[in-house]
Formats: C-alpha cells, sequence, structure tokens
C-alpha cells in the first residue's frame, strides 16, 4: 500500500475535497508507475483521478459506523510517537 495514501474515514471534521483527490492522485501514481504522466497519458491519468476522488467522496459518504469519530491531531500525534520509536537513534 502506498504509505501517502491515508485513512480518510471516521474521523472529525470530515475528509476534505482537497485530501480525497491527494488520496486518489496517490492511487493512480501508485497504479500506473507514473508521477507525472506523458502528454499522452494526461488526459487517460486525470480522468482516472477524478473518477477515483468521485467513488471515494460516494464511499465515504455511504459508509456507517458505531464508533466515535476519531480526532485528527490525536492521530497526527499517535503517528509522529510511532515514526519516532521506529526511526529513533541509539
Amino acid at each position: 500500500m502506498c504509505r501517502n495514501i491515508h485513512t480518510l474515514y471516521n474521523f472529525e471534521p470530515a475528509a476534505t475535497e482537497d485530501e480525497v483527490h491527494a488520496a486518489a492522485l496517490q492511487y493512480v501514481r501508485k497504479i500506473s508507475g507514473f508521477t507525472k504522466p506523458s502528454q499522452a497519458n494526461a488526459e487517460a491519468f486525470e480522468a482516472a483521478v477524478a473518477e477515483i476522488a468521485h467513488i471515494s467522496r460516494h464511499l465515504l459518504d455511504d459508509l456507517v459506523s458505531a464508533a466515535p469519530p476519531k480526532d485528527r491531531e490525536v492521530e497526527a500525534a499517535k503517528a509522529k510517537a510511532r515514526s519516532a520509536g521506529r526511526y529513533a537513534t541509539a
């Protein structure tokens, strides 16, 4: 899984359109192998990003959870602590 794609579901506030688009862009980059497509592939690349962002938004809107929404700042602090532990120098 691409490390730049983060979970967007069940957060307060909800994922923004920019976050959904960024995740879709990372997904298309990962499966296509392009960070920037050639002019010949640019239209197909952008269309794929738009379609994946669209369906991802529908998915996020349709999912239900009994769990309380997570706080972005708390989750970011947890991730930072995990990263610090993983990459700590001896």
